[in-house]
């Protein structure tokens, strides 16, 4: 981070391709590896579900950054690519660089190389999260959204500080999307319903979906954390007003302490076991 700044800071002949993100992902990497027992950077996990009959298929999604494109890398049997406005699937043996390129958070993270092109966080772009499930066959989707479901934040009459601009933002790319496709995929359903012998014609089905959130608002639950941020972040999100801002979501982006990280396990067991037997429910259809 503090070489990240210094470039910033000191002209370089060019300084674009010094730049290439605030965090340094090689420990990710490095667990990723050791958890999903990959050394060459492939994922034998996929391939061994798929036979004892867990999983059918798997899809992962990034954006491309020279065109902006959303790409779902595919990876089961009798898949069938598509292509649709500004987004496609394409059938793939997934890899260890394909789960770096669909979390690389964009200016954050630096970009991640698959083939020739380079990739993002697959939220980006994508304007219909639940199109990759629905491609592969799916006819149940179970969805987990970051998104508090209560009240959250609190409102005022002061300027919105530059932090509370940017958690907007963020959510806004990353997290509305899913409560809209959801409540779309919802209204499709209902058409169907009323339109069975026409929905028929159409090759279309009706798809079932829970969406699980939070049950606490990980963005106030951040605030806890921030003085434990390393000590470049700490200072770049505070002269932002993370501390003024109402909701703060920017913090909560940007923590990866591992207490932080605990505390959202704990909450994320707790709401399961809370809706257990919905979940189980749905699951078995």
């Amino acid at each position: 981070m503090v070489r990240w700044a210094t470039r910033l800071s000191f002209p370089l002949p060019h300084p674009a391709r010094e730049l290439r993100g605030l965090v340094d992902t090689a420990p990710l990497r490095r667990f990723l590896s050791a958890g999903l027992a990959t050394e060459d950077g492939s994922l034998p996990g996929i391939e061994r579900n798929r036979a004892e009959g867990r999983i059918r298929a798997v899809a992962l999604t990034a954006t491309e950054h020279a065109t902006g494109r959303n790409v779902s890398w595919c990876q089961g049997d009798g898949l069938e690519p598509w292509v649709r406005p500004h987004r496609k699937g394409v059938e793939t043996q997934l890899r260890l660089e394909h789960a770096l390129a669909s979390s690389a958070l964009p200016l954050f993270f630096p970009a991640v190389q698959v083939g020739e092109g380079w990739y993002g966080d697959g939220g980006i772009g994508e304007h219909a999260p639940l199109a990759p499930a629905i491609h592969l066959g799916a006819g149940r989707i179970l969805a987990l959204s970051t998104r508090y479901g209560g009240r959250s934040g609190a409102e005022g009459t002061d300027y919105p500080q530059p932090a509370q601009v940017q958690g907007v933002l963020f959510n806004a790319v990353f997290l509305d999307l899913l409560d809209q496709d959801a409540q779309n995929l919802e209204r499709i359903n209902a058409l169907l319903r009323s339109s069975a012998p026409a929905a028929a014609g159409a090759n279309l089905r009706q798809i079932r979906t829970l969406l699980v959130r939070p049950s606490r608002d990980l963005a106030s639950l951040a605030v806890e954390y921030e003085p434990k941020l390393p000590r470049f972040f700490r200072a770049l999100v505070r002269r932002l007003g993370t501390r003024e801002s109402t909701s703060p979501d920017l913090v909560s982006l940007l923590l990866f302490q591992p207490d932080y990280l605990k505390k959202l396990i704990a909450i994320g067991e707790a709401d399961a076991d809370a809706r257990a037997e919905e979940i189980e429910r749905f699951l078995a259809g």
